[in-house]
């Protein structure tokens, strides 16, 4: 029997340091945990802090804001806030149609198709503390809608 477990050793030792590895990198990737907070957005907004959100368009919802211009495009277009949160999520940036360099905030122009088939372009402007809707496009369908922020330095040229 000493001759077998002789034998054995090197394996078992194998075994043993393969197990301690996995445990050792499946503590590596948990993520620390945090008590619940019951608290406001606002309070969540501090504990996800960590987050750098100069590196690129941040897709968290729980940013999100909309100006009033783009509240009215939504309702005139029919696009509901649920599809501009899909649109956040899961939508293409299109780099052309966006402003990253602007003085205020970069713009990140992103791009989709809504539930009901709109291809939708939506407008949004990532600050430091949030992230705003600006404006909400259908790409598709020209609607005429009369809402705050409209250019009106067309409408008396002939």
């Amino acid at each position: 029997m000493n001759a077998q477990l002789k034998k054995a050793a090197p394996i078992i030792l194998v075994a043993i340091l393969a197990v301690v590895l996995f445990v050792a990198r499946q503590c590596q990737h948990e993520p620390a945990t945090r008590p619940q907070s019951t608290g406001t957005n606002k309070d969540t907004k501090k504990d996800q802090g960590t987050i750098d959100r100069d590196r690129g368009f941040d897709r968290r919802i729980s940013y999100l804001e909309y100006s009033k211009h783009a509240k009215c495009r939504m309702q005139c277009r029919r696009i509901s806030q649920a599809e501009v949160e899909e649109i956040m999520q899961d939508g293409e940036i299109n780099y052309n149609k966006s402003d990253l360099q602007n003085a205020r905030c970069p713009r990140y122009a992103l791009e989709g198709i809504t539930v009901d088939n709109q291809k939708v372009r939506i407008i949004f402007a990532q600050c430091n503390e949030k992230t705003e809707v600006v404006t909400v496009i259908d790409l598709d369908t020209e609607w005429s809608c009369d809402c705050p922020g409209d250019d009106k330095k067309f409408d008396n040229k002939n």
